[in-house]
């Protein structure tokens, strides 16, 4: 009686994980439509339920049937989870070829992967080589993280990033070799934000952890325009100061108008500073 308990347990506890990983689709793949679809068309949904079978298999003794059923996944959707690898609820690889999970690594809860990352290791010696996943851990496509490190909680490993050693909580981690991105919070970076918002540049497809060369080269201009733009007024009230006459309407600063309306302005300017013509002057 005790057995047939445990078993309708077990059984309850597995369609709950397993509605748990196919409901977690929908809020990380805005292309997911329906359970039936994301049951049948995606791979990487089709890999976490045979790994979580194999890995009941590889628990309970039964090494080979396991690494045979891992086998059939890896064939069936190019993702390589080994058996013995320990990931946890709610865990989604997004279209997935290419994703190799190595045997010690150990995975928490609400982590994504995409296509191309391996959790591998760095020794060929038995025991804890591969990495540690906390819970809502993000990698990016291609990522490498190799060796006994642990990813903390909240942490973002960009593509194609090469990680060896271990990321603090809420971290992100880019380039090759990883290094931690520090978010830039400086009086100077705010005043470039809010400039290349008004004149309406945005470096599209770049990310403030990995900056463009034209991007840098326009932070560069807008930090010499707003320099010139302090200067020209320090100027104007020096020879104020002085005794010179000069037009009593000032430049408006670079960080308050309204670029986008510059056309307008300097048209409106030149009507009416342009001299008037002949025909023009008795109407």
């Amino acid at each position: 009686m005790a057995y047939q308990k445990c078993q309708e347990l077990n059984g309850n506890v597995m369609f709950k994980r397993l509605r748990e990983d196919i409901d977690c689709v929908f809020e990380r793949d805005p292309a997911a439509r329906n359970v039936f679809e994301i049951v049948t068309t995606y791979p990487g949904i089709h890999a976490v339920i045979l790994h979580r079978m194999s890995h009941s298999l590889w628990n309970r003794g039964w090494k080979w049937l396991a690494r045979m059923l891992s086998v059939f996944s890896r064939w069936l959707t190019g993702i390589e989870i080994h058996p013995g690898a320990s990931i946890g609820r709610r865990f989604f690889i997004d279209h997935g070829m290419g994703v190799v999970i190595g045997e010690t690594a150990v995975i928490g809860d609400d982590c994504t992967l995409y296509h191309g990352v391996t959790l591998g290791g760095t020794s060929w010696d038995k025991g804890k080589r591969h990495p540690t996943l906390g819970n809502d851990v993000v990698v990016g496509a291609g990522a490498k993280v190799l060796g006994p490190i642990t990813v903390k909680d909240g942490g973002r490993i960009g593509s194609n990033a090469v990680v060896v050693k271990d990321v603090p909580a809420g971290a992100t981690m880019v380039g090759i070799p990883g290094r931690l991105v520090q978010p830039k919070r400086s009086t100077k970076d705010q005043q470039r934000a809010a400039i290349a918002k008004k004149i309406g540049f945005d470096a599209y497809g770049t990310a403030e952890e990995m900056p463009d060369p034209v991007a840098n080269a326009i932070d560069c201009m807008l930090d010499h325009i707003h320099a010139m733009d302090s200067k020209m007024e320090e100027m104007c009230k020096a020879m104020r100061s002085m005794g010179a006459e000069l037009p009593e309407k000032e430049l408006p600063e670079l960080k308050s108008c309204e670029i986008g309306n510059g056309e307008t302005e300097a048209e409106n300017s030149a009507e009416r500073t342009r001299e008037p013509k002949a025909g023009e002057i008795n109407s």
